[in-house]
């Protein structure tokens, strides 16, 4: 049985709602949201989905109109100056622009939210040279933001953010500006200073693959409310919403390829299949189609993972008197299986 992780984020009933042309927008509608100590959790939607207004909640850059927010188990609006003040050092944050200081080195960079804290030059230096370390750009140092690359302004934004010691690290999109490759190294990262640090991360995106790179638990969001939550495994094994199916197609390719198959089908008729777990290791289609005597045509097939959880997908072409028995073959070896409509004029 799965060990339940200490609350350290709570957010309770929170709306937040904008005034605007004499008129108001809720950009976050009635969210209740529980994440657990030690956890990366992820916040998925499209543009104006609610996503970053809700993270801002977390260290109180976002007050809520209404609902409460605990963070360690403090109501943050309850908190006294000085008590708010310590809180919120407790919450690091990185963003997709990285917000570095040109006129500082790097070095500088990091040391910078150490300034006001009551130790010497020297611990301040040796504490943002060990950052460097743990984000493994010491050799920069002496550089400044212009001579590094995107994906290294990005560990230099997260090296800071590490400066107070944080319990929680918020990424509002950290990744969105970067290509594929330095994405997965910062995801790398991001989840290595998870396991290393026990560093609770809260990470919103409008890209699956961050998701599945790294989350544990996840939550779609849509028009201010989120539509669906859970663990990763579970709500991409059955998707409840259409916008999490949407995603989940998305990072698999699906659409694209059914689209292009469609055009150049013939007016086959075409079946959409889906694998979980260890159905995916299993030969069923083959033993489908020797069984039933069903001519299969493979035309599109991939496998993917989500925390672990292996997905696979296939588009078939099926031929034959036995296809309807063959396809209730696959639905009883826990297959999947969506008859795909032909498109009128296909």
């Amino acid at each position: 049985m799965e060990e339940k992780k200490q609350p350290i984020i709570e957010i309770q009933d929170a709306v937040v709602t904008f005034k605007r042309n004499h008129s108001s927008i809720t950009a976050v509608d009635h969210v209740s949201l529980t994440i657990g100590q030690g956890e990366t959790y992820g916040i998925i939607g499209y543009s104006g989905a609610g996503k970053s207004t809700l993270i801002r909640l977390i260290n109180h850059l976002q007050v809520p109109t209404s609902g409460k927010v605990f963070v360690n188990g403090q109501a943050l609006e309850d908190l006294d100056q000085r008590q708010f003040q310590r809180a919120r050092k407790k919450i690091g944050m990185i963003f997709q622009h990285f917000n570095l200081m040109n006129s500082r080195t790097v070095l500088n960079n990091v040391e910078f939210p150490l300034l006001g804290e009551k130790i010497t030059k020297s611990e301040r230096k040796e504490k943002a040279l060990a950052l460097l370390r743990l984000v493994e750009l010491e050799e920069l140092a002496d550089a400044f933001p212009s001579q590094l690359s995107g994906g290294q302004k990005q560990r230099v934004a997260i090296a800071r953010s590490l400066a107070n010691n944080p319990d929680i690290l918020v990424s509002d999109e950290a990744t969105s500006a970067l290509d594929p490759k330095t994405t997965l190294s910062i995801l790398k990262l991001l989840q290595r200073l998870n396991q290393q640090l026990g560093l609770t991360i809260v990470l919103i995106t409008h890209e699956i693959q961050v998701i599945q790179t790294i989350c544990h638990r996840v939550a779609i969001m849509e028009a201010g409310k989120i539509i669906e939550a859970g663990k990763v495994a579970e709500v991409f094994r059955n998707p409840q919403e259409q916008l999490t199916r949407e995603f989940i197609d998305t990072s698999i390719n699906v659409q694209e390829a059914l689209n292009r198959i469609q055009r150049n089908s013939n007016q086959q008729q075409l079946y959409l299949l889906k694998f979980v777990g260890e159905t995916t290791n299993q030969a069923v289609v083959t033993e489908m189609a020797q069984k039933f005597a069903v001519a299969a045509t493979i035309l599109f097939a991939n496998i993917d993972q989500f925390d672990n959880l292996t997905v696979g997908v296939m588009i078939l072409a099926l031929d034959g008197s036995r296809v309807e028995a063959g396809v209730e073959y696959l639905r009883q070896q826990s297959v999947e299986v969506e008859i795909i409509k032909k498109k009128v004029g296909a």
